[in-house]
């Protein structure tokens, strides 16, 4: 059982203050408003008529149990019901359902006063017109989905559950089912007919006020994962994470009772509602009956609390969550709608990341979709609720970017599953470089499923070698070290030395065991990287790629200036030994102003990093060579060689700042302050075609697409905020005529807070004291 770890827009009802040229107007602004008082529901979303469609919803959430919620023309409310372990057979984060509350009679026809509003303090939807409102939220304590109210009127109502999986049937037989399993369509090869089938859901037979309803995976895709990738003798050792998985809910209402299995009536017209929904998840495996008994035992022990009650409590944890830290802006109209998006992201992470499973990029619990005839595959432009453009599998290269800013934002509950999908993954990641290499270490490919073994697409069906058959990630193995450099950054800022012991060490020593061993050490003494690539862009022929020795290079040292405590003896030597055969960046000369190709640079020009030592022609868009500035931070301000740095993203043959690019991150790293306000806006503002438009646009990946939304997040707060070791670094790309209000987290166990105005900081508060004496402003520090 898994619990809890602790449409354009319309009008906005709220009070206008302005126009806002660049967001959608959403909020009233006051420009001396203190965080705490108006921080963060000035940035409340409202809607002045009900949406139509699923594409016209709202997300609400608790950080495991998450719903889409929206009204539709005759005044149904609708909630698309998402769990963050609701993992099919075949590897599929699927929904639990839709519930429909249905009235008799329309409550807001013809309401001039209709809003719904999202409310981001609370995390609550309210619903009001004509004297009815409604509220739905998500238990910030409890697995429990809420909907209560009170109408004007006493009504007929109904609530039904409405459920799509509903047929079993083969893989091989054209379905909705088949849509999002493995990747993009068309993009890689189509899988064989596999010998896993899509179960229908289990509604079990209405009980008083109750419905319930599961899913039961009765097989798995796992050991055919295992048989692809030449790991059957495995199996025993590590057991099926998706064979006998069961997930579902359960669905109460007072003065309501069942219908049939799938709705609830009430017997008289009710002024008052009270639903509830109850989700559980277990992995051992279930019976209908044994399950039934597990979630009503928990439906007891969840709703034991009273409802008033809950909501107070509910609403402590959601102010606890705001005061950790903010970033609060004023200006011009693009401040406003930065702001926006910032608050917008960082709510969406606390709705969806408190889970058993990190979020994923495409989409993370707030997909949506409609039925699809039955006959007829998911797509792109056509798909069920279940369906995800790039499958089931986490691409870190991705998902890095939603979990980086949470580590400032002092959110480590937020980052816990993010981190615990790869430690529970360690041992077989270990055994699998044994099978394979025969040597010691681990290592994570780029496209992992979550226990952590390459997606079957990019290893290849019935593909005869350990090496991945996809060029585009048969090498990728970077994001490994990045992991590391999120450990640390958690680490340096809480001081938690059973985190660093227990979990950063081991896995970081895992890791670098693997580049240690697996590649030959030259007659130079160095290691050679090859056959290698540098990220997806140089595939495949890369020599010492730029990436994995800038995050080797970054996180060795900073492993080593850890208390000795947490370390052996023969780590530390190992991590030495390991630097010491490192071979260096590679350097080179721009050609024509850019990196240059394989070939060498032009003799007169600018010298840059380069994004390996060798390498072939471009097959993406990503920019290797500053992977030295972020994620590893090895160049920028108030580092030596900074004007290398700059020169290097200068010359950058592919400027990119949304979805996962990192323009953003880089630019505020290196001080380019105009480069870094347009990164931050393009991303904040990267408004999507629902209603809803922070299910940002899905350029590259789906909706919502959050890496682009964590990318912006993490620009700001860099450029407000950047440390190096014990130094702290305020307004190093910070545009003069932005003013701000922030609280942000920062090595030793330190938070700052403080006040911008017209580019100056005029109010600062540092904890601990005493580490005001290690704050420096921009301009105050000159690099080498």
């Amino acid at each position: 059982m898994n619990c809890l770890l602790s449409g354009k827009l319309d009008t906005c009802l709220l009070l206008l203050c302005g126009l806002f040229l660049l967001a959608p107007p959403a909020r009233c602004q006051s420009a001396t408003a203190a965080p705490g008082n108006t921080y963060p529901s000035r940035d409340n979303i409202a809607w002045n008529t009900p949406g139509s469609s699923e594409n016209d919803s709202m997300p609400v959430g608790n950080g495991d149990l998450a719903a889409n919620v929206w009204t539709e023309q005759n005044g149904d409310v609708v909630l698309l019901v998402a769990k963050s372990d609701a993992w099919s057979e075949l590897n599929k984060l699927d929904k639990l359902a839709r519930i429909r509350i249905h009235f008799a009679e329309n409550p807001f026809a013809g309401a001039e006063d209709f809003s719904q509003t999202l409310h981001v303090e609370n995390a609550s939807v309210e619903i009001r017109g004509k004297g009815n409102r409604l509220s739905i939220w998500a238990d910030a304590n409890q697995p429990v989905l809420h909907l209560s109210g009170h109408l004007a009127r006493p009504a007929q109502v109904e609530a039904r559950v409405e459920l799509w999986r509903t047929r079993t049937h083969n893989y091989s037989d054209p379905s909705p089912d088949r849509g999002g399993m493995f990747g993009l369509e068309g993009f890689a090869p189509t899988p064989p007919a596999l010998p896993v089938a899509f179960a229908a859901d289990t509604v079990l037979p209405a009980e008083g006020s109750r419905l319930l309803w599961y899913h039961l995976n009765p097989d798995s895709i796992y050991p055919v994962v295992l048989q692809e990738q030449h790991l059957e003798s495995l199996r025993g050792k590590y057991p099926d994470p998706l064979l006998g998985r069961c997930f579902g809910a359960l669905l109460q209402a007072k003065g309501m009772s069942a219908a049939d299995d799938r709705t609830l009536r009430s017997a008289t017209p009710l002024q008052d509602l009270d639903l509830a929904l109850v989700a559980l998840t277990t992995t051992a495996p279930e019976t209908a009956k044994s399950w039934q008994q597990k979630i009503e035992a928990l439906s007891r022990s969840a709703l034991a609390v009273p409802e008033p009650q809950a909501w107070r409590e509910h609403q402590v944890w959601w102010t606890n969550f705001w005061n950790r830290s903010w970033i609060q802006l004023d200006g011009p109209a693009e401040a406003h709608a930065v702001e926006q998006g910032y608050v917008m992201q960082r709510y969406m992470m606390a709705a969806s990341s408190r889970g058993a499973f990190p979020v994923k990029f495409n989409g993370g619990l707030f997909t949506v979709g409609g039925n699809v005839p039955q006959g007829a595959f998911s797509t792109e432009a056509v798909h069920n609720p279940d369906y995800r453009k790039w499958g089931g599998s986490y691409w870190n290269q991705n998902n890095r970017h939603l979990y980086w800013p949470l580590l400032a934002s002092g959110d480590y509950d937020l980052v816990k599953p993010w981190f615990d999908m790869y430690l529970r993954a360690l041992p077989l990641a270990k055994d699998r470089t044994q099978t394979y290499f025969h040597h010691d270490g681990a290592i994570f490919i780029e496209t992992i499923d979550f226990w952590g073994l390459p997606n079957l697409n990019d290893f290849g069906w019935n593909h005869p070698d350990n090496e991945l058959a996809s060029p585009w990630m048969r090498y990728h193995t970077q994001g490994s070290l990045e992991v590391i450099a999120q450990m640390l950054d958690e680490y340096e800022i809480t001081e938690d030395m059973e985190f660093a012991k227990k979990d950063l060490v081991p896995f970081a020593d895992a890791i670098l065991t693997y580049y240690a061993q697996h590649w030959p050490v030259g007659e130079d003494g160095k290691i050679r990287f090859y056959p290698s690539q540098s990220i997806e862009t140089y595939q495949v022929d890369a020599t010492n790629p730029t990436p994995d020795i800038a995050g080797i290079d970054s996180v060795a040292h900073r492993l080593l200036q850890l208390p000795e405590g947490l370390s052996t003896v023969e780590e530390r030597a190992s991590w030495r030994r390991l630097l010491q055969k490192l071979p260096p960046l590679a350097m080179g000369r721009t050609h024509e102003g850019k990196i240059p190709p394989s070939g060498p640079g032009d003799a007169d020009g600018k010298q840059v990093v380069l994004p390996a030592q060798t390498y072939g022609r471009t097959k993406n868009v990503e920019n290797p060579e500053l992977y030295t500035v972020f994620p590893y931070r090895i160049y920028g301000v108030g580092k030596p060689n900074l004007e290398l740095a700059r020169e290097t993203y200068e010359a950058r043959l592919f400027p990119f700042n949304y979805c996962w690019g990192q323009d953003g991150e880089e630019a505020a790293l290196l001080g380019l302050t105009e480069e870094a306000r347009k990164a931050a806006v393009r991303a904040l503002t990267n408004y999507g075609k629902q209603r809803f438009g922070w299910f940002w646009e899905a350029a590259n990946d789906w909706i919502p697409d959050l890496d682009n939304g964590g990318a912006g997040m993490t620009t700001l707060q860099y450029m407000l905020l950047q440390t190096d070791g014990k130094r702290i670094q305020l307004l190093p790309a910070w545009p003069k005529d932005w003013n701000a209000d922030f609280k942000l987290h920062a090595p030793y166990q330190t938070v700052v807070e403080g006040r911008v105005e017209n580019g100056h900081i005029v109010h600062l508060k540092v904890t601990p004291e005493l580490r005001k004496n290690d704050v420096v402003i921009a301009g105050e520090i000159e690099s080498k």
